[in-house]
């Protein structure tokens, strides 16, 4: 078994109808780090509010890896406004959020939608405005802890939303 380099590795690259909605998600780690994530499992665009910190951020440029550029990318300014928008293009709107509502991410049949907004809100307090959210969805979790990293629960869900698509 050999370990390979990136230059030895040939991903299968593929784009999925898929936009990421980061509601009040400041930190610049975060935000790069959710640009990284994005690029890799071939997200279409990425929406960030007008009062996260500039793309051009020490932290955000180490942390995204040169991701910024290759992902379509907005600022909004009103949430409730950008998830109206985006329904009445035809996205469902999926927060990944726990509520009373949530469905077990694995039980969700996102094939069954031909286009989706996945809303991810703020660690500190969740998605702004729930009762806008088509649907809920939540990692189920088997410690003490109720939550985890923002983006960490980003990549879980785009790994499970992007295998189902596949």
């Amino acid at each position: 078994m050999k370990q390979l380099t990136h230059n030895e590795t040939i991903n299968n690259q593929q784009k999925f109808p898929i936009t990421i909605v980061c509601d009040a998600i400041r930190t610049p780690e975060n935000i790069g780090m959710c640009f990284r994530i994005a690029e890799s499992f071939g997200i279409e665009k990425i929406y960030l509010h007008e009062n996260s910190a500039n793309l051009q951020n020490r932290k955000i440029q180490k942390t995204s890896r040169n991701t910024i550029d290759q992902i379509e990318h907005a600022r909004y300014s009103d949430f409730n406004d950008l998830i109206l928008n985006l329904k009445n293009d035809g996205l469902l709107v999926v927060g990944l959020e726990i509520t009373d509502n949530s469905t077990k991410i694995q039980d969700f049949d996102f094939k069954a939608y031909p286009k989706i907004a996945l809303v991810v809100g703020s660690e500190r307090n969740g998605i702004t405005n729930i009762d806008l959210l088509d649907k809920s969805i939540a990692i189920p979790m088997f410690g003490k802890n109720s939550s985890m990293n923002v983006i960490h629960s980003l990549a879980i869900a785009l790994y499970e939303i992007t295998n189902q698509l596949s």
